[in-house]
């Protein structure tokens, strides 16, 4: 049994030597920025004090956070690993047991925050398809601007050893496996997993451990839109600001999601995305290729693919 169950992921931590910088891009990524204590904060609109973090320094990549389900279970994780339970001394306040994972990362899990209401996203209009016509004298009128960000999603890890970190977060944390990662028949080198909420259902992945070439750390952070429409608006817009894109539009294999990739000032990755896979504690494991793991159902290929495409054929 693990020491605690989690129920999502809550933030992700960064530093960078110039916060200016990073709030722009904060800004045209759809999080709504501003600075308390000297640090950086984005929130999405579904009520959570903060979902991402830069405080200043050399740029790099500090924690993920995990949110518990109760203080009394951040007592017991505490009490399992000889560590204090600090007052969280940022937006929301609430209380904060601070871990390091086997690569050296940060592992924040908190609980207690305080939660505003959640604000209106971008209403899903009406869809005409072939098989149903409900929207009838009302034309679709999107306005250009930002993706309207509702709540961060997942993070991807980077790992040494994938099956001692597998081990760490899921000895502490709950996580289930939705889809195992083989480079070849049980020979696993990674894994998406969700949080163990029971009957009630989970993101296909709250975590993605991955032991792929490159230093540890974090590969990407994911925050969800509030549809297609808002996805595609998005991605005009940080086009329109000169952003960098790292990969999409498209649709994943694994989780489903409509995915849209871009990179900050500082080479951090984070993720778009809408319509994932939802799955209940009862869902088996499966063990999936990894042929799966970059390939699209439809859209932009991986970069990795367009460049083994562009690469001479030797014969």
């Amino acid at each position: 049994m693990p020491i605690i169950k989690v129920e999502d992921i809550a933030h992700v931590r960064f530093a960078a030597p110039d916060l200016a910088q990073m709030r722009s891009f904060l800004d045209d990524f759809g999080l709504r920025s501003f600075e308390a204590n000297g640090k950086l904060y984005g929130k999405g609109n579904d009520g959570r004090p903060f979902v991402h973090v830069t405080q200043p320094g050399e740029a790099k990549f500090l924690a993920i956070g995990l949110r518990a389900q109760s203080v009394a279970d951040l007592e017991q994780l505490a009490a399992h690993e000889g560590l204090p339970v600090d007052n969280l001394d940022e937006p929301g306040g609430g209380k904060i047991v601070r871990l390091t994972d086997p690569d050296g990362f940060g592992v924040e899990v908190i609980a207690g925050q305080s939660r505003a209401d959640a604000t209106t996203a971008l209403a899903d209009p009406l869809r005409n398809t072939a098989a149903a016509r409900p929207r009838l004298r009302s034309p679709v009128r999107l306005d250009p601007g930002p993706a309207h960000v509702r709540r961060i999603g997942h993070a991807v890890l980077r790992v040494r050893d994938f099956r001692t970190s597998e081990k760490w977060y899921k000895d502490r944390f709950g996580f289930l496996t939705s889809d195992e990662i083989e480079a070849a028949k049980d020979v696993p080198l990674g894994a998406f997993m969700r949080c163990d909420r029971g009957d009630k259902p989970a993101d296909h992945h709250t975590l993605f451990l991955a032991q792929l070439p490159g230093n540890p750390g974090l590969m990407h952070a994911a925050f969800e839109v509030a549809n297609l429409d808002d996805l595609m608006l998005g991605h005009q817009h940080l086009k329109s600001k000169g952003r960098e894109a790292a990969w999409g539009v498209g649709r994943h294999i694994l989780g489903s999601q409509v995915f849209d990739y871009w990179k900050d000032p500082f080479g951090n990755e984070l993720e778009h995305w809408t319509d994932g896979d939802l799955l209940t504690a009862a869902e088996p494991p499966h063990k999936v290729p990894v042929s799966e793991l970059r390939s699209v159902q439809w859209g932009s290929p991986h970069p990795s693919t367009l460049q083994q495409i562009g690469k001479p054929q030797h014969r």
